[in-house]
């Protein structure tokens, strides 16, 4: 198994590197086709020698369940082991080459790869695959990288299209689907729970749905989009709205790029009672227990209207957000002596309410911006305190930049997808630092502006940029839609050249000995562990058993996030608008396989 070490600091494959050249008349279809033929009858036959052939001696294979019922990225001599492993069960058959996808990109002069897409089946799904092939020193091409996905299982396809339901008495046949979702009789029972009804929630409810499972979500606040509705009035999208769209439902055309949040929170609704998805609203979770034999889940659920109701469910799945809703704040001395108001970003709604008054908000990230720009508006003075430093990027350079124009107006977001799961993220980091520094030049006077004032900024973790401080810490970074330049000039203070030793009744007191006075102290500071929000719904003995919850795996993989979590049949649904629009698919595939007798849980994961 390649060390975590090796596949962190993996070169790209260069021309200078590959000691290779391309020719002049070079013609993509005909070197990809020559590539794949013997790729494809090889993967048909299990030949795991002529498959590792057509690789480079450092390629990286990632592969969402298709091959090893996880999510896995191998590299190297990893591989072969792996092929060796997984070829032959898998009976791989109907490898077909879409070559209308081959192409020759070289994002730089010294990079130039061939990429191509091809479909095939294993013993229990149709699946797609995306492979990168190289040029080498003698001539031949290779693969740096190669991505397998499982798109749907044999015999169980979506609900969709031409497979839709089919209403004959549109009046009649509505009020009777109503009854049927609602779950209310003490014998309907659901397949699935999902705790959690905003958007990771609603959209593997739909998944689910689509693919013929009985799913109920739990949803503890009175209507769907609650937490949209009550976060500050500034809040708004900072992905465009084309890299947000929903599975089944896009977002309409007339949206505005970056949706503002009460206009999600009205979306999440209509989308709820558009696919007739079955939400439990104002539904309190007071026990949850698991057979330790069968897994099944029992669950004790308190309704609006007083009752009780207890589930028995195969499958549960948590969609309750990053930090579960639990807002952190740093314990600092002297917060009980403090006279003026002590909250978090996310009991904050306007500035309004605090006109007249003088504001310190702790953080630097995403929230602290969008509040101090809601202070700044309304007139009142504010400084943020910043206590790390920050990756900034501008929104309208910055975000099309970091996924080259793959999202757009005229983009198809299933295609798209695809094609950013497959760069593994250890293999691209080459790339996401030329990136980086490519969209900080662009963003030059944003930056030398900041740095002017002292604002500290960074380049992402290993100077990779967005990519992989996004994934390890879901936080640390900015995206620009106007507020730096307010830093920039001074109208937004700002404090980091010490940090906070305590409060004082009248603000804050600092290392260096320089006091900060205010009426108000916000903490944009984030929120809690997932991890802690699940031992308060499963218990300590169920919660020992999680794996950690986010943050990279040492093959660049999230941690139990879509996949195994330590805990049987629970699930952790987790992400932004666009991670959980793809993964959700692969979360319902992994409960309808085992639903249907097609798979019986076990993975092909890392032994550590």
């Amino acid at each position: 198994m390649a060390s975590a070490e090796d596949i962190q600091n993996a070169q790209f494959p260069t021309l200078d590197r590959l000691q290779a050249t391309l020719s002049d008349d070079l013609d993509p279809l005909a070197a990809a086709r020559a590539w794949f033929a013997p790729f494809s009858k090889a993967l048909g036959i299990a030949d795991v020698p002529v498959v590792s052939d057509s690789l480079l001696p450092n390629v990286f294979w990632r592969d969402i369940l298709a091959l090893t019922w996880d999510f896995r990225t191998l590299y190297a001599y990893a591989v072969r082991s792996f092929l060796t492993d997984r070829l032959p069960g898998a009976k791989i058959a109907c490898v077909v080459l879409d070559e209308a996808s081959v192409a020759l990109q070289r994002p730089y002069p010294d990079i130039a790869y061939i990429h191509m897409s091809f479909t095939f089946t294993t013993v229990v799904g149709f699946c797609s695959g995306i492979a990168r092939i190289v040029p080498t020193s003698s001539g031949t091409w290779k693969a740096h990288t190669v991505f397998t996905n499982l798109e749907d299982l044999i015999g169980h396809p979506e609900r969709i299209g031409t497979l839709r339901e089919q209403a004959q008495s549109h009046g009649k046949w509505f009020q009777k689907r109503q009854r049927e979702i609602e779950c209310e009789g003490e014998d309907e029972q659901p397949q699935v729970v999902i705790i959690g009804a905003g958007q990771s929630g609603l959209e593997v409810a739909a998944r689910l749905k689509y693919l013929g499972i009985k799913v109920l979500v739990i949803e503890k606040e009175a209507r769907i989009g609650h937490l949209w509705r009550t976060r500050y009035e500034a809040l708004c999208l900072h992905n465009t709205v084309w890299l947000d769209h929903m599975p089944y439902l896009p977002f309409p055309s007339t949206w505005p790029v970056f949706a503002p949040a009460p206009k999600i929170a009205a979306w999440l609704e209509h989308y709820a009672f558009d696919l007739e998805l079955n939400v439990w609203t104002s539904a309190t979770l007071l026990s949850v227990v698991q057979d330790p034999d069968t897994h099944l889940w029992t669950l004790d659920v308190a309704r609006a209207d007083g009752s009780r109701r207890t589930l028995r469910a195969g499958h549960l799945v948590g969609a309750v957000g990053i930090g579960g809703g639990k807002h952190y704040i740093p314990t600092i001395p002297g917060m009980d002596e403090y006279t003026g108001a002590v909250l978090h970003s996310g009991e904050f709604t306007s500035a309004r309410e605090y006109a007249g008054k003088k504001a310190v908000v702790i953080g630097a990230c995403t929230s602290a911006h969008d509040v101090c720009q809601d202070f700044y508006d309304h007139g009142i003075d504010v400084t943020m305190v910043q206590r790390s430093s920050t990756y900034v990027m501008s929104v309208k350079h910055g975000v099309t930049a970091t996924f080259n124009g793959l999202y757009n107006e005229k983009s198809d977001s299933d295609v798209s997808d695809r094609i950013v799961a497959s760069f593994p993220i250890f293999s691209n980091k080459e790339l996401l630092r030329r990136n980086a520094r490519a969209i900080a030049q662009i963003d030059k006077d944003i930056l030398d502006g900041l740095k002017k004032v002292g604002f500290r900024t960074n380049m992402g973790v290993d100077d990779t940029g967005l990519g992989i401080v996004a994934l390890a810490r879901a936080g640390g970074y900015y995206f620009d839609t106007g507020t730096s330049s307010l830093v920039a000039a001074g109208k937004i203070k700002l404090k980091n050249d010490s940090t906070i030793a305590r409060f004082t009744p009248t603000g804050l007191a600092f290392a260096d000995g320089s006091v900060l006075d205010a009426d108000v102290v916000l903490f944009a500071t984030g929120y809690g562990s997932v991890n802690e929000r699940f031992r308060e719904i499963l218990g300590d003995t169920l919660a020992d058993k999680l794996v950690p919850l986010w943050d990279l795996d040492a093959e660049g993989e999230l941690r139990g996030v879509w996949r195994g979590t330590g805990v049987p049949r629970f699930y952790c649904m987790l992400g932004n608008f666009a991670m959980c629009r793809f993964h959700s698919k692969h979360v319902a595939l992994q409960i309808k396989a085992m639903e249907e007798g097609l798979w019986d849980g076990t993975r092909y994961s890392r032994e550590d």
